[in-house]
């Protein structure tokens, strides 16, 4: 029997058992929380950046460095994840309804839920757009591209990843308009009522460039578990074949060019230390060329961890969600603990820390991150199998 996209019936049975996406998903998951609890707890995060070269130590710039990879994993996979829900069902007027639907609800998410769980503020004196809502939108903007090929739309996705960085050449403007049209594009901040701010952390167009190519590398999930880790070990390689490329000639692809530092080890970092803010080219290349390799590794593996890591792979917004509200709680119980009012607390960007003074280490950074993640694989458990047993809920769809 052959499938509507050409797979024998053999084929489609495989591709049914595949669970590198839930296993690559579930990867991510755990990184995540190490960058939010350094975020909210570390004891510089408030006043230096752990990229910044002249200030950091490479135990902390790997600490930031390695969750890279979580943000262009979540979005390309939610866009490979539309595209394989589209083959599956076969029938665009129902995907295009679940996208637009999915997309509006992650956006309200974000500017509620996430945007509570960050800042705890319950005035939302900032309100902060980040993944969640570049998803969301990258959603909405993708529902009204599903009649053109899907490599047609990873080729649109491919030209944003590749050509968005020229935008930055247009000059800068007070012009409202002009500064909306920027936000697309460019991390900007809005002023809305008194003392508070609009921040587009992440600028959905970027963002929507990574969603579309994954979209439009769909297609490969639907081979065989060999065929899959043959093309995923390529596209890995190439991307960091391209990379290493784009980063030696130091001209195009990002806007912060490495450069000679005090020691061998500081240029190494230099090397690596690409722009996320938004996604430049050379980003892209890397943490997307390191996704396809441990797609490629994990692609038809099976045993105990592979369960495990997939139980939150499975469950990504129920656990994004849950994570800042078991995070956040940490800072009053640090900041009291070390000696701090209430009064003292500053909310917005400090998160609800005094404006000096507080934080901890970076060695409890990592012991509070392997708590959380500990604490979120009985909830992630038990969300995944209420799921499986309710499906007749649509609203368990959405979370």
């Amino acid at each position: 029997m052959i499938h509507p996209h050409g797979f024998s019936k053999e084929i489609v049975s495989s591709m049914k058992r595949n669970n590198s996406i839930d296993v690559m998903r579930g990867l991510v998951m755990i990184l995540m929380p190490l960058d939010h609890i350094r975020d909210l707890l570390h004891i510089t995060s408030l006043s230096q950046s752990p990229t910044d070269l002249t200030t950091t130590t490479p135990a902390l710039f790997f600490t930031r460095w390695i969750t890279h990879l979580c943000a262009p994993t979540f979005v390309f996979l939610s866009g490979t994840s539309a595209f394989l829900s589209m083959s599956a069902k076969n029938d665009l007027a129902n995907t295009r309804r679940f996208l637009v639907s999915r997309g509006i609800w992650l956006v309200v998410l974000e500017f509620t839920l996430v945007n509570f769980g960050i800042w705890f503020d319950p005035n939302f004196n900032i309100l902060i757009f980040e993944v969640i809502a570049a998803i969301g939108t990258g959603f909405l903007i993708l529902s009204a591209l599903l009649r053109l090929p899907p490599r047609m739309v990873g080729l649109i996705g491919g030209m944003i990843v590749v050509l968005h960085q020229l935008v930055s050449l247009i000059p800068a403007s007070e012009n409202v308009f002009l500064r909306g049209l920027m936000s697309l594009f460019s991390p900007i901040a809005f002023p809305y009522g008194t003392g508070k701010l609009v921040l587009i952390a992440y600028p959905p167009i970027p963002w929507l460039g990574i969603m579309l190519i994954g979209y439009g590398a769909g297609y490969f999930f639907e081979s065989t578990e060999n065929g899959q880790r043959q093309i995923f070990r390529k596209i890995g390689l190439l991307f960091l074949g391209l990379f290493m490329a784009l980063r030696v000639v130091n001209l195009y692809g990002d806007p912060s060019h490495w450069s000679a530092q005090k020691t061998t080890l500081y240029t190494f970092l230099s090397f690596i230390n690409v722009t996320k803010y938004p996604p430049s080219l050379q980003f892209c290349l890397l943490f997307l060329g390191i996704m396809f390799l441990i797609l490629s590794w994990v692609q038809g593996l099976k045993n105990r961890w592979t369960d495990r890591v997939s139980v939150y792979g499975k469950t990504p917004l129920f656990y994004f969600l849950v994570h800042w509200y078991l995070i956040h709680p940490l800072v009053f119980a640090m900041v009291f603990l070390q000696g701090f009012k209430r009064s003292e607390l500053v909310f917005g960007s400090n998160f609800g820390r005094p404006k000096t003074g507080s934080g901890v280490e970076l060695w409890a950074i990592y012991l509070i991150w392997v708590v959380i993640v500990l604490t979120m694989y009985p909830l992630c458990q038990w969300y995944g199998n209420y799921k499986m047993r309710h499906k007749e809920q649509t609203w368990l769809r959405y979370i």
